[in-house]
C-alpha cells in the first residue's frame, strides 16, 4: 500500500537517489547526471513558496516514489499552468503507485487553483509514462523531434496536457 504525503527535507536523499538512477541509467530524463541534494532542497523550498505540490509516496517505510508540479514557463501569464514530474524507485514500478501519485498530484493542483498540467515525456520506445498520463485524462498536444541526445541516440519528446478547470 502506498501512503502519499507532502515531501519533507528528510525525504530528499531518497528522492535524489530515485532521480539519479533515471538520470544515469535511462532516457526518461534529459539530465545525464544525478542532481545534488542542494538542488532538491532548493526545488522543495521554491515549490513550497509558490504553493505548488511536491509529494512522496511511502511503501514499507521507504520513499517509493515522488511527484511534483513546477512552473511550466517563467512568464507571468503561464502562472496557472504547471509541468508535472512523477518518478518511482525501480523496485516499486508496475504496482499502480505511479497512478496513485499522479492522481494525488492532480488533486493538489486543482485545489491550488491551477488550470493546466503539462507532461513532457521522452519517447524512449516504452509507452508506460504516456499510458499513465492517458489513464488520468491527459491528451497528446504535440511532439518535438530529435530535441535530446543521450546514450548515443536522438530522442523525441511528447507533450501531453490536461485541463483541471
Amino acid at each position: 500500500m502506498l501512503s502519499i504525503r507532502p515531501a519533507e527535507p528528510a525525504d530528499l536523499p531518497a528522492v535524489a537517489a530515485i532521480y539519479g538512477h533515471y538520470a544515469t541509467e535511462s532516457l526518461v530524463t534529459f539530465d545525464e547526471a544525478p542532481l545534488p541534494l542542494d538542488a532538491w532542497q532548493t526545488r522543495l523550498a521554491d515549490l513550497r513558496e509558490r504553493g505548488l505540490p511536491f509529494l512522496v509516496g511511502e511503501a514499507d517505510g521507504t520513499v517509493a516514489g515522488y511527484a511534483f508540479a513546477g512552473p511550466w514557463k517563467p512568464k507571468p501569464a503561464y502562472r496557472h499552468t504547471v509541468e508535472n514530474s512523477v518518478y518511482l524507485a525501480p523496485p516499486w514500478a508496475g504496482r499502480g503507485f505511479g497512478t496513485q501519485l499522479l492522481q494525488a498530484l492532480l488533486d493538489e493542483c486543482a485545489q491550488a487553483g491551477l488550470h493546466q498540467v503539462i507532461a513532457v515525456i521522452t519517447d524512449t520506445g516504452s509507452d508506460a509514462s504516456a499510458a499513465l498520463h492517458r489513464r488520468l485524462g491527459f491528451t497528446e498536444a504535440g511532439r518535438l523531434t530529435g530535441v535530446g541526445f543521450k546514450h548515443g541516440r536522438w530522442i523525441d519528446t511528447v507533450l501531453m496536457q490536461r485541463a483541471l478547470s
